[in-house]
Parts: C-alpha cells; sequence; structure tokens
C-alpha cells in the first residue's frame, strides 16, 4: 500500500492528476468557491470527495449515471450547516448530535461534523482500491473531546465504495455520538424500493420538524399512507412527495446481522446499500420531490431516529463512549 499525503497548496482550479494507472486516475481541483476535491476515477465512473470539508462526498456516477440527488448547487459552498451546501450525494450526520433538532435542542441541522474543517487528508493507494482519508479533532474547552477518522473507498472496476467512519473519545469522561450516513440519491420515477427487511419495518414519521411546512394536501396525503399501513415501496405519486415524507424503520438488528436495501427503475437501473445492524440499528428513508430539489434516500443507515438529540435521549437510543472508547461505522453503497 503506498500513500499519498494531501497538502492544500496542492489544489487549484486547474485539474491536476496527480496518479495515473491502468485502474485508476486521481485529479485534484479546487471550486470556484475555494474548497478543495479530490476526483477519484475507475473504469467504471467515478466520485469527487471534498477532502477538507467534513470529507463530504459531493458527486458519485458509474455507468454514466448519475446517483446523486437533483438540487440547485453548482458548487459546494463554505458553510457551518449542511443546509447551506445542500447540492452533496453523501454526508456525515452527527457526531454529538444528528438529524433535524427538536424543540428542545441546540444546534445545526444534522450536526458539527458535516461542514468539519479537516485537519489532514491523504489517500491510500492498493492493488485494486483508491482510499481517501482524514481526520477531524474536536474539542471544546468545558466540553466534548473527540477524534472522527472519515475515509471514502472506490474499488477497481467496480460500481460502488465503501463509506467509513471512526469516532474515539479522547476526553477523561463520557460523551453522547449520535451518527447517521446521510446518502442523497437520485430520484427514479416509478422505481421499486425492497430490503430484506419486511416493507412493514418502514413507519411514516408522525412528527413535523421546523423546516416542513405542511400543506392539506400532504396531511391529507400522510393521512392515506397511515390508513393503508403506514409505509410505500414504490414511487409513482411524485406529486405527493412536496414536504418530504420520510420514515423509520427501528431495531434493525432484530433482522438479523446484516441488511440490504435496494431501489430499482422500471428500466432496471439499481442502486444498492448494504450495512451492519450492531453499528446502525436505525434506517431513515427520505423522499422529496419538487421543481428544484429530487431525493429518494431509500436507506439512510443510523444509530438513532434523526428527530433529535433530546428526542433519542427520551427513547433511550442515544449512544454514550466511554472515556477512550471507540466506534467503527461501515456503509457498501453504489449501483448494481
Amino acid at each position: 500500500m503506498e500513500m499519498i499525503k494531501l497538502k492544500k497548496y496542492y489544489f487549484s482550479e486547474i485539474k491536476t492528476t496527480i496518479y495515473k494507472s491502468d485502474a485508476f486516475t486521481i485529479n485534484l481541483f479546487r471550486y470556484p468557491t475555494e474548497i478543495e476535491a479530490v476526483e477519484i476515477i475507475n473504469t467504471r465512473g467515478k466520485t469527487v470527495i471534498l477532502p477538507y470539508f467534513g470529507q463530504i462526498i459531493w458527486d458519485l456516477t458509474f455507468d454514466d449515471i448519475d446517483l446523486k440527488m437533483k438540487n440547485f448547487f453548482r458548487y459546494p459552498k463554505k458553510a457551518e450547516c449542511i443546509v447551506d451546501t445542500y447540492g452533496c450525494f453523501a454526508f456525515h450526520s452527527g457526531l454529538l448530535s444528528n438529524g433535524c433538532p427538536g424543540p428542545e435542542d441546540d444546534y445545526p441541522l444534522h450536526g458539527e461534523m458535516p461542514c468539519a474543517s479537516m485537519d489532514e487528508a491523504w489517500i491510500e493507494l492498493g492493488s485494486d482500491y483508491v482510499k481517501l482519508c482524514g481526520t477531524y479533532e474536536y474539542v471544546k474547552g468545558f466540553g466534548h473531546h473527540y477524534l472522527a477518522k472519515p475515509s471514502v473507498t472506490l474499488f477497481k472496476d467496480q460500481t460502488s465504495i465503501a463509506i467509513d467512519m471512526d469516532v474515539k473519545n479522547l476526553s477523561g469522561s463520557e460523551m453522547p455520538l449520535q451518527y447517521m450516513c446521510h446518502m442523497n440519491y437520485a430520484y427514479l420515477a416509478d422505481a421499486v424500493m425492497t430490503q430484506s427487511i419486511p416493507d412493514q419495518s418502514f413507519l411514516l414519521r408522525t412528527t413535523v420538524p421546523d423546516h416542513v411546512k405542511p400543506t392539506e394536501k400532504w396531511l391529507r396525503y400522510n393521512k392515506e399512507i397511515i390508513e393503508r399501513g403506514g409505509t410505500l415501496s414504490k414511487l409513482d405519486d411524485p406529486e405527493m412527495y412536496d414536504p418530504e415524507i420520510v420514515f423509520f424503520a427501528d431495531h434493525l438488528d432484530q433482522y438479523g446481522q446484516n441488511v440490504h436495501f435496494e431501489i430499482e427503475s422500471p428500466d432496471h437501473v439499481t442502486f444498492f446499500t448494504e450495512f451492519s445492524t450492531d453499528s446502525f440499528p436505525y434506517a431513515t428513508r427520505w423522499l422529496l420531490y419538487n421543481s428544484d430539489q429530487q431525493v429518494a434516500a431509500f436507506v439512510l443507515p443510523g444509530t438513532c431516529r434523526p428527530e433529535g438529540f433530546t428526542a433519542a435521549k427520551k427513547a433511550g437510543s442515544l449512544i454514550y463512549l466511554n472515556a477512550g472508547e471507540e466506534r467503527h461505522f461501515h456503509v457498501l453503497t453504489g449501483k448494481k
């Protein structure tokens, strides 16, 4: 395994190739918004990752199919809250708090990690993979102290990536941990969503976060979903997915150690995600369709529901790391 240590001065608005082989090409560039990006290309597609900006996965394309949600951001924008640069394929939600803050919470949407300023970044080169790695040390006087080590791996001749996150509590006391791997998949019209757990595992969200502004039509549609079992598996009613429609699946460990989720379009384009329920005992499904944003996040693995810190604490699903304790999270996702 070889390693390429990255420095911010390596990046410019002119795309530069720093590595090329029969299997991979690695390019560095900087967006007009002064945000650095690493483009990793294999024989089937490419991914663009922001190494110093929360290690956000900005783009993902395989077999000329864009896996990312439709949005109105041409470039990533410098921000402290993910909603101000919401054009990416995936980001890390958490880590002290995640999801939508409840009425008793006080933190930015999806927590501090999505837009974190990473401390360092490097690339690992294997015989059949390229991995972008980084570290972020969070420390507050009279507060929590942790080390986050995310990574993204692209494989030789494959149409999938691995998204990993390691979190270590560096303080002398316990710290809370909420984490969700937030993948914003493209909306596939009339697609069918299937998974290795029962359809009825996904139940409609009954709370309404602040960013959702209900309409009478939307409220009636939510009532119809509840009356027919509380879930849906086919994307055949897009005009009803604005505002967003969200479902939760809890206690996934009851369905086995590993779970698999797919979404397939009528022309057989299929996206998938798989992960361990030991790490992620909860899952969220997020659907949104309007003229500006179209997304079918068919599964978002998490340590708890994304309804806020206080809600997780009350539900008993909030994780705590002891002093020096470390957790590892792994997701495999992409196109079949």
